[in-house]
Protein backbone atom coordinates (compact mmCIF):
# COMPACT_ATOMS: atom_id res chain seq x y z
CA UNK A 1 0.00 0.00 0.00
CA UNK A 2 2.93 2.03 0.47
CA UNK A 3 4.25 1.73 -2.70
CA UNK A 4 1.13 2.62 -4.44
CA UNK A 5 1.06 5.96 -2.30
CA UNK A 6 4.80 7.03 -3.21
CA UNK A 7 3.88 6.40 -6.65
CA UNK A 8 0.86 8.30 -6.58
CA UNK A 9 2.22 11.00 -5.26
CA UNK A 10 5.31 11.05 -8.21
CA UNK A 11 2.62 11.15 -10.97
CA UNK A 12 0.94 14.00 -9.28
CA UNK A 13 4.43 16.04 -8.69
CA UNK A 14 5.02 15.35 -12.48
CA UNK A 15 1.62 15.73 -13.90
CA UNK A 16 2.27 19.82 -14.80
CA UNK A 17 5.89 18.79 -15.57
CA UNK A 18 7.17 20.63 -19.09
CA UNK A 19 9.36 19.32 -21.39
CA UNK A 20 11.35 21.23 -23.74
CA UNK A 21 14.05 20.48 -26.03
CA UNK A 22 16.93 21.91 -24.20
CA UNK A 23 15.54 20.66 -20.99
CA UNK A 24 14.50 23.83 -19.29
CA UNK A 25 11.29 24.88 -17.66
CA UNK A 26 9.12 27.82 -19.34
CA UNK A 27 9.75 31.45 -17.59
CA UNK A 28 6.85 32.54 -15.92
CA UNK A 29 6.22 36.05 -16.98
CA UNK A 30 3.00 36.69 -14.47
CA UNK A 31 -0.49 35.19 -13.44
CA UNK A 32 -3.89 36.96 -13.38
CA UNK A 33 -6.42 35.50 -11.44
CA UNK A 34 -10.28 35.22 -13.17
CA UNK A 35 -11.99 33.35 -10.24
CA UNK A 36 -11.81 34.26 -7.14
CA UNK A 37 -11.99 30.70 -4.56
CA UNK A 38 -12.54 31.11 -0.96
CA UNK A 39 -10.11 28.58 0.70
CA UNK A 40 -8.36 26.92 -2.15
CA UNK A 41 -6.32 28.38 -5.24
CA UNK A 42 -7.96 31.23 -7.61
CA UNK A 43 -8.44 30.07 -11.10
CA UNK A 44 -5.62 31.81 -13.42
CA UNK A 45 -4.32 33.05 -16.64
CA UNK A 46 -0.86 32.34 -16.39
CA UNK A 47 1.84 34.02 -19.34
CA UNK A 48 4.91 31.79 -19.84
CA UNK A 49 8.33 32.28 -21.95
CA UNK A 50 10.34 29.53 -24.06
CA UNK A 51 12.99 30.07 -26.43
CA UNK A 52 13.33 27.80 -29.53
CA UNK A 53 16.10 25.99 -28.25
CA UNK A 54 17.50 24.71 -32.12
CA UNK A 55 16.51 28.24 -33.66
CA UNK A 56 18.38 30.80 -31.61
CA UNK A 57 16.64 34.37 -32.07
CA UNK A 58 13.53 33.24 -31.65
CA UNK A 59 10.93 33.04 -28.65
CA UNK A 60 7.23 32.34 -27.59
CA UNK A 61 4.64 33.53 -25.52
CA UNK A 62 1.80 31.42 -24.73
CA UNK A 63 -1.15 31.96 -22.33
CA UNK A 64 -2.72 29.16 -20.55
CA UNK A 65 -5.53 28.74 -17.52
CA UNK A 66 -4.78 27.01 -14.91
CA UNK A 67 -7.48 25.64 -12.27
CA UNK A 68 -7.82 26.24 -8.95
CA UNK A 69 -9.85 24.62 -6.33
CA UNK A 70 -9.06 21.44 -4.67
CA UNK A 71 -8.04 19.57 -7.83
CA UNK A 72 -5.73 22.22 -8.96
CA UNK A 73 -4.02 22.58 -5.39
CA UNK A 74 -3.58 19.03 -5.74
CA UNK A 75 -2.37 18.79 -9.54
CA UNK A 76 -5.07 16.60 -10.64
CA UNK A 77 -7.34 18.88 -12.18
CA UNK A 78 -7.94 18.60 -16.21
CA UNK A 79 -6.71 21.94 -17.76
CA UNK A 80 -9.05 23.18 -20.65
CA UNK A 81 -7.55 23.38 -24.21
CA UNK A 82 -7.70 27.52 -24.60
CA UNK A 83 -4.06 28.78 -24.98
CA UNK A 84 -3.30 31.60 -27.17
CA UNK A 85 0.63 31.64 -28.45
CA UNK A 86 2.44 34.40 -29.92
CA UNK A 87 6.44 33.69 -31.45
CA UNK A 88 8.94 36.52 -32.19
CA UNK A 89 12.26 36.80 -33.77
CA UNK A 90 14.48 39.26 -31.02
CA UNK A 91 18.02 38.56 -32.39
CA UNK A 92 19.45 37.41 -35.11
CA UNK A 93 18.15 33.94 -36.48
CA UNK A 94 20.82 30.92 -35.99
CA UNK A 95 19.74 27.29 -37.03
CA UNK A 96 21.45 25.07 -34.51
CA UNK A 97 20.43 22.16 -36.72
CA UNK A 98 18.11 20.57 -39.42
CA UNK A 99 14.26 19.86 -37.99
CA UNK A 100 11.40 18.52 -39.35
CA UNK A 101 8.00 20.08 -40.15
CA UNK A 102 5.97 19.80 -36.75
CA UNK A 103 8.82 18.92 -34.65
CA UNK A 104 7.65 19.25 -31.14
CA UNK A 105 9.76 22.33 -29.33
CA UNK A 106 7.56 21.97 -26.30
CA UNK A 107 5.67 19.58 -24.37
CA UNK A 108 3.66 20.15 -21.29
CA UNK A 109 0.72 17.76 -19.58
CA UNK A 110 -2.44 19.25 -18.98
CA UNK A 111 -4.17 16.58 -16.96
CA UNK A 112 -2.84 13.88 -14.62
CA UNK A 113 -2.08 11.08 -17.52
CA UNK A 114 -4.11 11.65 -20.69
CA UNK A 115 -3.58 15.08 -21.91
CA UNK A 116 -0.74 17.10 -22.91
CA UNK A 117 -0.05 20.59 -24.50
CA UNK A 118 2.51 21.10 -27.58
CA UNK A 119 4.10 23.61 -29.56
CA UNK A 120 5.35 22.46 -32.66
CA UNK A 121 7.54 24.59 -35.53
CA UNK A 122 7.48 23.81 -39.08
CA UNK A 123 8.79 26.35 -41.97
CA UNK A 124 6.94 27.98 -44.79
CA UNK A 125 9.61 27.78 -47.04
CA UNK A 126 7.96 29.69 -49.93
CA UNK A 127 7.41 33.12 -47.69
CA UNK A 128 10.71 32.05 -45.12
CA UNK A 129 8.48 32.42 -42.07
CA UNK A 130 8.52 29.61 -39.41
CA UNK A 131 4.99 28.65 -38.04
CA UNK A 132 4.58 27.47 -34.49
CA UNK A 133 1.40 25.62 -33.59
CA UNK A 134 0.16 25.21 -30.11
CA UNK A 135 -2.54 22.36 -29.58
CA UNK A 136 -3.79 19.92 -26.76
CA UNK A 137 -3.80 16.10 -27.49
CA UNK A 138 -5.80 13.37 -25.15
CA UNK A 139 -4.99 10.00 -25.86
CA UNK A 140 -8.10 9.11 -26.93
CA UNK A 141 -9.92 12.04 -28.62
CA UNK A 142 -7.54 15.13 -28.61
CA UNK A 143 -9.04 18.91 -29.17
CA UNK A 144 -9.36 21.06 -32.12
CA UNK A 145 -8.40 24.12 -29.96
CA UNK A 146 -5.47 25.93 -31.29
CA UNK A 147 -3.40 28.58 -32.07
CA UNK A 148 -0.66 29.63 -34.74
CA UNK A 149 1.68 32.34 -34.94
CA UNK A 150 3.83 33.07 -37.62
CA UNK A 151 7.94 34.09 -37.63
CA UNK A 152 9.22 35.88 -40.53
CA UNK A 153 13.05 35.52 -40.86
CA UNK A 154 14.21 39.19 -41.24
CA UNK A 155 17.89 40.37 -41.36
CA UNK A 156 19.37 41.58 -37.94
CA UNK A 157 21.33 44.54 -37.29
CA UNK A 158 24.10 44.29 -40.11
CA UNK A 159 24.07 40.80 -40.06
CA UNK A 160 23.57 40.95 -43.70
CA UNK A 161 21.08 38.11 -45.33
CA UNK A 162 19.13 36.16 -43.43
CA UNK A 163 18.80 32.53 -43.44
CA UNK A 164 16.38 30.44 -45.57
CA UNK A 165 14.42 27.79 -43.04
CA UNK A 166 13.88 25.53 -46.24
CA UNK A 167 17.68 24.62 -46.40
CA UNK A 168 17.49 23.80 -42.61
CA UNK A 169 14.51 21.21 -43.01
CA UNK A 170 15.43 17.22 -43.00
CA UNK A 171 14.05 15.39 -46.12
Amino acid sequence: MRLVSILAAAAIGSAATPTLAADEAPDLIFKKSTVFKLLTPNDKLATYGIDDSLVEGVACHYTVPEKGGVAGMFGVAEEVSDISLACRQYGPIKFKDKFEQGDVVFRERRSLIFKKMQIVRGCDVKRNVLVYMVYTDKLIEGSPKNSTSSVPIMPWGASGEAPKCGDYLKG
